[in-house]
């Protein structure tokens, strides 16, 4: 058994002591219930689902949860912006906690990756600037309640205004105090997937003249606040998770300068919610540092699908790269770790327990997975006994085309229960 994917891990200055470093990645599922006017909510079900794959000591990230209606990417996402969304992420909370998990709340906004039909209506969908979307006839994944096809190029983001930028970071800020009152041991901003605050962080997409745009610090000036902000609404730095994808190219995040904007967003972070930071008491350091940063690795099966993107993705990823500069989050992880800052990897491809110690001994601090976990409700345990992990049903992923919310959902067995105590008795005998 590989020996570092079980040791424990302290998180959040060592307020949250993980027993293990299998760490489930947020994962949209699409399982909400509705209430009204596209206002969706966690229920019993929901709680199922979660609590089923909470282990002692693991830690668990919610799927993106909107801080407000205009935040809201897809249909059948349970929000954090109304008060009839409370009770049911309550008891998502209450199922993590009586398995003896940790859980923290992600907090989305999809930005231009919005249509209005789902976000209260005309000019509710927002980004750093006015783009127009890439491909001219992609169209958004779901229908809408009258079974349409949308697509993307019909509904042009508008550019956020200051007004804009004050009343997002106020419902983040909202929801993130929401999320600690209701018991979540902290919470995630999403700031990659190519949703609104990587939008403002590359250079394609944030056209801005203004203080949020036109230079590598002003692109990442929007999410330094942001975080700024839901720091001190979640009661400290600790309570914090940052998610970041430098090497994405989904939603059209196309931007030039990766290597130079993400180490800077990173220094940043570093130097004010690093080791040895200073508070404003001149001398005086600081107690307080970010309980991760959460990376999403490169997909090169994306970055080399042909010749054309991956010429244009080499040529953005540094000013000062040559084609065999690596691809890696590693120079990002290196500026934070120095600090201190805890460091989780997503999306690494692997999918046995070997595979995500390789990645810790290479110095990552924990290991998330998503579609394993999707399947394989008692993930940790199977990874530590080395057991086989069960497929999953892609088909299922974004909701149940049948109407059935449970199926391939909740309807995952342990090893247990589909019979695997029993096949490795029979195995023995």
């Amino acid at each position: 058994m590989p020996t570092t994917l079980f040791t424990p891990l302290a998180i959040g200055n060592g307020r949250i002591q993980l027993r293990h470093r299998v760490v489930m990645a947020p994962m949209t599922r699409n399982r909400g219930v509705l209430y009204k006017d596209n206002i969706w909510l966690a229920d019993e079900v929901v709680a199922q689902y979660y609590g089923q794959r909470a282990s002692v000591g693991g830690l668990l990230i919610t799927e993106g949860i909107p801080p407000s209606l205009a935040a809201a990417g897809m249909p059948h996402v349970p929000g954090l912006f109304h008060a009839a969304q409370h009770a049911g992420w309550k008891s998502v909370v209450d199922a993590v906690h009586a398995r003896g998990g940790f859980l923290f709340a992600q907090l989305w906004h999809a930005g231009r990756a919005a249509i209005p039909h789902f976000t209260g209506g005309p000019g509710t969908t927002v980004s750093a600037s006015s783009v127009p979307w890439e491909s001219p006839e992609e169209t958004y994944p779901f229908r809408t309640p009258d079974k349409q096809k949308i697509k993307y190029a019909d509904f042009p983001s508008t550019a956020m205004t200051d007004a804009h930028i004050a009343q997002t970071t106020s419902d983040f800020v909202n929801a993130a105090r929401t999320a600690m009152a209701l018991g979540f041991d902290g919470v995630e901003i999403n700031g990659g997937n190519g949703n609104l605050l990587d939008q403002f962080l590359h250079s394609n997409l944030n056209l801005r003249t203004d203080a949020y745009g036109g230079s590598i610090d002003r692109r990442c000036r929007f999410p330094l606040e942001l975080i700024d902000a839901v720091v001190q609404a979640a009661g400290g730095a600790d309570h914090v998770g940052v998610r970041l994808e430098p090497a994405g190219l989904y939603q059209g995040t196309r931007g030039e300068e990766r290597v130079e904007t993400w180490s800077y967003l990173c220094r940043q972070l570093a130097e004010k919610y690093g080791e040895g930071q200073e508070t404003a008491s001149a001398g005086e350091a600081a107690a307080e540092k970010l309980a991760y940063v959460h990376f999403i690795e490169p997909r090169l099966d994306r970055i080399d699908a042909d010749e054309a993107t991956a010429a244009a993705f080499r040529t953005s990823w540094s000013s000062s790269s040559s084609p065999e500069t690596p691809i890696s989050n590693e120079p990002f992880r290196a500026i934070l770790a120095e600090a201190g800052i805890p460091c989780i990897v997503c999306g690494g491809g692997w999918m046995t327990a070997a595979d995500a110690d390789a990645a810790l001994r290479q110095g990552w601090s924990a290991t998330a997975f998503a579609r394993q976990f999707v399947s394989n409700p008692d993930l940790p345990e199977r990874l530590r006994l080395g057991k086989p992990l069960a497929e999953f049903d892609r088909s299922r992923f974004y909701g149940s085309w049948d109407g059935v919310r449970e199926h391939g959902y909740v309807d995952y067995p342990t090893w247990e229960e589909g019979g695997g105590v029993k096949q490795d008795n029979e195995d023995k005998k």
